[in-house]
């Protein structure tokens, strides 16, 4: 046991959890570490030999070498792992100590932890945390939500460690509850969607258009040069460069197309029809991510149901290619929009409480989503806080009204070449159905009350009607 008391502590030490402590060392924290895992715990004395850093070896040794009140740092697998831990740290923690779940905890279940714990007089935080390793150690994107004095206790450190954008900390305290855990949630279903457009986007080019990797690879990152400035693109270009040393073949040509996933997209895409708010393009990502799992099936599929040959014919190829940038920018920016109007809508359901403004900005570095769009985003609800929908700020409806047009004439082009554009066909259709006054859903009242007596409200006078429909 070390005679001296750390900051901070911090419970699970695979790579992110060594690179977020190693940050708060770099920034002049004394932090101490621990895992059931020893080699972990041995793996991180042996980066962090020139810091102030302890490795416990057990619980108890890791709890009592902590300044008071204790501030404790979960980065373990969400679920039944996080209450594991929980019940292992209680009969060493004092009234007044916080714990911090930095995991993809579903939002539900850290109100039932904050709920749990305040009674036993101990402060939990959910916190989401987005930036990968390589943001843990260089400065992530923090979503902390919970007891507002208990964060404040925890700001100094955290705000040292977050990634800055203009000096700015991209961490920012949300409000009480599960908030942190609810935006980290939207966040990756906003990942989810603007990964299957990008992925789309690939096929388009490699299918469609027959180019090389190499290409590809100059496109995106050509792209990624002006509007569409982002962490994701900027990846997705120098993945098509990547051959392994000795290899003849591109990495990105030997890898099974069969995504996986851990569940945040789904609860995301669960809680928007929980709430009735359309996230379309959200869900598509997550059901094509399950489509992509059913490989067995698809090849069956191939050889029986007929199609066109995915060749996309047009006189210039030059020209469609830029028209198709337009639509992958039209189509993220539709992408965040949505996002950005179920957590307006959950703010409300749940009373969050939530500054868009606050969110955009913390967003706009460290996380996987950062992109120069958020920086529009923030301004847009800089100036109405109370927007209801990104679309409808008269500066983002301008880049929309311009990038419709290029948007239908390359998805028309994709449809008759039989490319799977579900995602971006999403896009459009979640932006036609919103600028639409009026809709069909007229009829579909009218089938309800027919077949189930549903009733239905009228144009032209109020209260609720039923017709008789055979009488």
């Amino acid at each position: 046991m070390p005679k001296k008391k750390y900051e901070l502590g911090l419970i699970g030490l695979g790579v992110m959890g060594r690179n977020l402590l190693l940050n708060m060392a770099d920034s002049g924290f004394a932090v101490a570490g621990y895992d059931k895992n020893k080699e972990q715990v041995d793996t991180l004395m042996e980066e962090a030999k020139a810091y102030d850093m302890y490795g416990a070896k057990n619980i108890k040794d890791f709890v009592q070498s902590l300044e008071s009140p204790r501030k404790i740092l979960l980065l373990v697998p969400a679920g039944k792992i996080v209450d594991y831990v929980i019940a292992d740290l209680l009969p060493l923690l004092n009234k007044e100590d916080i714990i911090i779940d930095g995991g993809n905890s579903f939002f539900k279940d850290t109100e039932a932890r904050q709920k749990s714990l305040e009674e036993k007089g101990i402060h939990f935080i959910g916190m989401g945390v987005s930036g990968g390793a390589a943001g843990a150690r260089l400065g992530p994107s923090m979503m902390p939500g919970g007891n507002k004095k208990a964060y404040n206790k925890i700001k100094k450190i955290m705000e040292s460690i977050a990634a800055k954008v203009d000096g700015e900390p991209c961490i920012t305290y949300l409000g009480q509850g599960s908030v942190g855990h609810y935006v980290k949630m939207v966040h990756n279903g906003i990942e989810y969607g603007l990964m299957q457009l990008l992925g789309e986007t690939y096929d388009v080019m490699k299918r469609g258009c027959g180019l090389s990797n190499s290409k590809i690879a100059g496109h995106f990152a050509k792209w990624n040069e002006n509007e569409l400035e982002s962490f994701l693109v900027e990846i997705t270009s120098k993945i098509f460069k990547k051959k392994e040393k000795g290899e003849k073949k591109y990495v990105i040509d030997l890898i099974m197309d069969a995504s996986k996933s851990k569940g945040t997209g789904k609860w995301t895409s669960q809680d928007g029809m929980n709430i009735g708010m359309p996230i379309p393009t959200i869900d598509i990502a997550v059901g094509t991510r399950y489509l992509s799992r059913l490989k067995e099936e698809r090849i069956a599929a191939s050889k029986i149901l007929k199609g066109t040959s995915y060749k996309i014919k047009v006189d210039d190829k030059t020209a469609f290619i830029e028209k198709l940038r337009n639509a992958l920018y039209f189509s993220f920016i539709v992408t965040y929009a949505q996002g950005m109007a179920l957590l307006r809508e959950a703010s409300d359901a749940y009373k969050f409480k939530l500054d868009l403004e606050g969110v955009s900005r913390i967003w706009r570095g460290g996380c996987i989503v950062r992109a120069a769009l958020l920086e529009d985003f923030r301004k847009a609800y800089d100036r109405d806080p109370k927007l209801v929908n990104l679309m409808v700020d008269k500066d983002i409806a301008k880049k929309l009204n311009k990038l419709q047009k290029d948007t239908r004439e390359v998805l028309a082009v994709c449809i008759q070449s039989g490319l799977p554009i579900a995602a971006l066909l999403n896009c459009l259709s979640y932006y036609d159905n919103y600028r639409s006054e009026r809709l069909s859903a007229n009829l579909i009242q009218a089938q309800r009350d027919f077949f189930g007596s549903h009733t239905y409200e009228r144009i032209d006078k109020k209260g609720i009607f039923h017709t008789k429909w055979e009488a």
